[in-house]
């Protein structure tokens, strides 16, 4: 399946490593020969704890394959961020969607629906389970 047709994933975290990490976590468990649009948006552009407009812009756009592009976020000021980004209205690309999930259990479950190439909606819905998921 090509990645033309897939959804974009962009994980915003206030740190570089655990947004990549975390992407490398979720690529790794997807267990699909399907390779999904996933970029990292973690820190700022100096490489401190925190979160970038322009860093979460560029992956965006770096992902988007006219499918939809799901945004999942770790803390509340990156949640922010992305918020005011939605609300501008033209930094993000169009069908950029805020997922309310956990960020590592969604973020896994975002990939995974992804790359059987379900639809944001499906991508969203299945991040946002990720919810109940019980841990005892």
């Amino acid at each position: 399946m090509s990645d033309e047709k897939l959804v974009g994933i962009v994980l915003v975290s206030h740190s570089a490593e655990v947004a990549a990490s975390v992407a490398e976590l979720a690529r790794g468990l997807s267990g699909s020969g399907t390779s999904v649009p996933l970029a990292a948006a973690g820190g700022t552009e100096g490489g401190g704890l925190g979160t970038s407009s322009e860093l979460i812009a560029a992956a965006a756009a770096s992902v988007d394959r006219g499918a939809g592009v799901a945004v999942l976020t770790d803390l509340g000021s990156a949640v922010l961020t992305v918020k005011a980004l939605l609300a501008e209205g033209d930094e993000l690309p169009a069908g950029t969607r805020l997922v309310d999930a956990p960020f590592v259990e969604g973020a896994v479950a975002a990939v995974v629906t992804a790359s059987t190439g379900a639809d944001l909606n499906a991508v969203e819905a299945a991040a946002a389970e990720a919810y109940t998921y019980r841990k005892v």
